[in-house]
């Protein structure tokens, strides 16, 4: 554990706190001591000590994290089933209305970023049905949590770092902070140290906003998918480097076959109650 706490306490400090981590560790018995580190080297990384504080203030150990991590299933699903429960005629149909809603700012986000207003949509809506089931449980909690766990702790060390750094940007508030199990935040779904890296107030109210504001989440996720490697104009098939993109949206292959599937249906106006084909 010390090495997660090693940045810049200095070394006496560094192996205490190693210590008495690793001593308690997945014992939430010690989750107090091991956040009060956490809290000093956050502030030793130059997060604002009131961020910290009003970010940190009130967490406690989740077990029910610590299940759900537990009890993740291994993905089975083929293409033709995920796509076939996912892209349902609901889905095609809302989609098709958010792009003409949004026509002009996704237009502007294609301009700036290359990513087309229908792969932004279909991201949308299998993240997060268009914004409608972002999740519930505390981000802050969560991520500490998955921290303190010791199975990714580096991992989610710098995503709880992230999320005070979110707080301290002035982007969300703490106890705004909801979303899904393991951290995503967001309608579509950013782990903190992506929330943080490519959010983007597109509406230019000063902060950046994947909560609540449509045009701030679909420029985001363009941004993301731009820095992972976008390419304006070409196709998002299977094996195109625009494919490569979305899988590093996420690995799955089905997941970004579906996306893919679910952009082109967008894309082609056909909305109707078909049965999925590869």
């Amino acid at each position: 554990m010390s090495a997660m706490l090693r940045v810049s306490i200095v070394a006496a400090s560094l192996m205490t706190a190693g210590q008495a981590s690793a001593a308690t560790c997945r014992d939430p018995a010690g989750f107090e001591k091991w956040l009060g580190d956490i809290r000093q080297e956050a502030i030793q990384q130059g997060i604002a000590p009131d961020a910290v504080n009003a970010g940190l203030s009130g967490v406690s150990f989740d077990q029910t994290v610590i299940r759900k991590d537990r009890g993740q299933g291994v993905f089975k699903q083929s293409f033709e089933q995920f796509a076939g429960r996912m892209v349902s005629p609901y889905r095609l149909k809302t989609g098709a209305a958010l792009l003409r809603r949004h026509a002009g700012t996704l237009a502007r986000i294609e301009q700036q970023y290359g990513v087309p207003g229908p792969v932004l949509v279909a991201i949308w809506g299998l993240e997060s049905d268009f914004g409608a089931v972002k999740g519930n449980m505390a981000t802050i909690r969560s991520v500490a949590t998955l921290a303190f766990d010791c199975r990714r702790t580096e991992m989610f060390q710098a995503h709880l770092f992230d999320a005070l750094r979110i707080v301290e940007r002035g982007d969300l508030r703490p106890g705004e902070m909801r979303g899904a199990w393991a951290g995503e935040l967001g309608q579509t779904q950013f782990m903190p140290s992506s929330y943080i890296k490519y959010a983007i107030d597109f509406d230019g109210d000063g902060r950046a906003d994947l909560l609540h504001s449509p045009a701030d989440v679909l420029a985001s996720t363009a941004n993301y998918l731009k820095s992972h490697g976008w390419m304006r104009g070409a196709p998002w098939s299977p094996g195109s480097p625009n494919f490569e993109a979305l899988r590093q949206w996420n690995k799955s292959q089905v997941y970004s076959q579906t996306v893919g599937y679910f952009a082109t249906r967008l894309s082609d106006g056909d909305i109707s109650d078909d049965s999925v084909s590869q």
